[in-house]
């Protein structure tokens, strides 16, 4: 199997697959640990609340799953908060995989929160990132952030600079949804899926 995404009961998955199916990729959304660990590739996306998901996660043994894995794996929005060390959102521990914590946003200057809508990267870091994408508009909807770190790929500001993307070893994730990004947003996918 080229590319499994891992479906662990929260949203946005879908839209997921369909971004696969548009890139002419062959993807499966499972929860199949064997599945998961043969895949070339794996995709660990979602949208929800952080201590419900990894109560789901560690009830299915899917913690350890994603832990194990040798294959680039790529964290998409609640995903990438997971594979984080620890939330504030309900006081989370997290996957441990990515040693930077997730912070609610604090409004200075009457910023609505969630942050919804486009905003652009900046200080691109090699991993799933080329320089033509300095600069450019991706898709948020978050609350929550990854505090900026020794394992930035990537910066957006609202209210502050936080970690639009992340890597440690074969993990790599974004804040943002590549696969509600339009041409941009295809164009990181194309980036990860042929590394």
């Amino acid at each position: 199997m080229e590319v499994a995404i891992i479906n662990y009961n929260a949203g946005n998955v879908q839209s997921v697959l369909f971004a696969m199916e548009r890139l002419g990729v062959e993807a499966i959304l499972t929860d199949d640990p064997a599945t998961i660990r043969a895949a070339k590739k794996v995709i660990f996306p979602g949208v929800g609340e952080a201590n419900t998901t990894m109560r789901y996660l560690r009830e299915r043994g899917l913690d350890e799953v994603i832990r194990s894995l040798a294959q680039p794996v790529l964290g998409i929005c609640l995903g990438m908060q997971l594979l984080c060390e620890h939330s504030e959102e309900n006081d989370t521990p997290c996957l441990g995989i990515i040693p930077q914590n997730v912070i609610k946003f604090r409004p200075k200057n009457g910023e609505k929160v969630p942050h919804i809508g486009w905003n652009a990267l900046y200080n691109l870091k090699n991993g799933i990132f080329t320089s033509d994408l300095e600069g450019e508009y991706v898709y948020f909807v978050h609350s929550y952030y990854v505090e900026a770190g020794n394992f930035t790929t990537a910066l957006t500001d609202y209210t502050i600079p936080f970690s639009s993307a992340v890597q440690k070893d074969n993990f790599y994730a974004t804040q943002f949804h590549p696969e509600k990004s339009g041409s941009v947003g295809e164009r990181i996918l194309r980036n990860f899926l042929s590394l």
